[in-house]
């Protein structure tokens, strides 16, 4: 018979994993290249453009993915559901403007790549000046790593009420932990953000 403690970690792991993996890859994929311009002005000069400048918001909406997965593992219950919230929000609001680049191919993705290498600023001189936009397979790797952030906020949202720890209302008295399992480290961080004692 399936032990129900080690598959309420299990779960907790899971739902953590996913929104820590995702944000790792929106990290990496900022840095990498998703679109590749190729400039109408004689030379036909090829552009490669980062993730970061297609999408201002990728880096610091993944280290928040990051900041909230490792926060998610040592939190009470109520902060749980908060956190579960926002990860599905980060992770739609990555995933859209991952899809958005990846679907669109958006000549304001470039803007500042070009300005950068041309001195040439604004949308219409800029859309003028570019012949081709192509896209790598970048954005849709960041797509998926985004899903994944969305995933581990539901999933974190259908069962943080069943993650160790969370059934402890009262250090001692009538309600307390479940004798029957070992008090592990995430249920000493409760006790801590709780302001209470684990050691005792």
């Amino acid at each position: 018979m399936a032990d129900p403690a080690a598959s309420r970690r299990r779960r907790r792991t899971l739902a953590v994993l996913a929104i820590l993996v995702g944000g790792a890859i929106g990290i990496i994929g900022s840095t990498q290249p998703w679109l590749d311009v190729v400039l109408r002005d004689g030379a036909q000069r090829h552009l490669s453009v980062a993730g970061a400048d297609a999408v201002s918001v990728l880096a610091p909406l993944s280290l928040a993915a990051l900041a909230l997965g490792l926060a998610l593992s040592i939190v009470g219950r109520v902060l749980r559901y908060v956190f579960g919230v926002l990860a599905v929000g980060l992770g739609v609001g990555m995933t859209a403007a991952s899809l958005r680049i990846a679907l669109g191919r958006p000549v304001d993705a470039v803007m500042s790549t070009v300005t950068e290498a041309t001195g040439i600023s604004g949308l219409g001189p800029v859309a003028q000046i570019v012949e081709t936009i192509a896209t790598t397979p970048w954005p849709a790797v960041n797509a998926a790593a985004a899903l994944l952030i969305v995933l581990g906020g539901v999933l974190c949202l259908v069962t943080a009420h069943t993650w160790p720890g969370s059934g402890r209302k009262y250090r001692q008295g009538t309600v307390g932990r479940d004798a029957r399992r070992p008090h592990d480290a995430i249920d000493s961080w409760d006790d801590l953000s709780r302001g209470e004692d684990p050691t005792r």
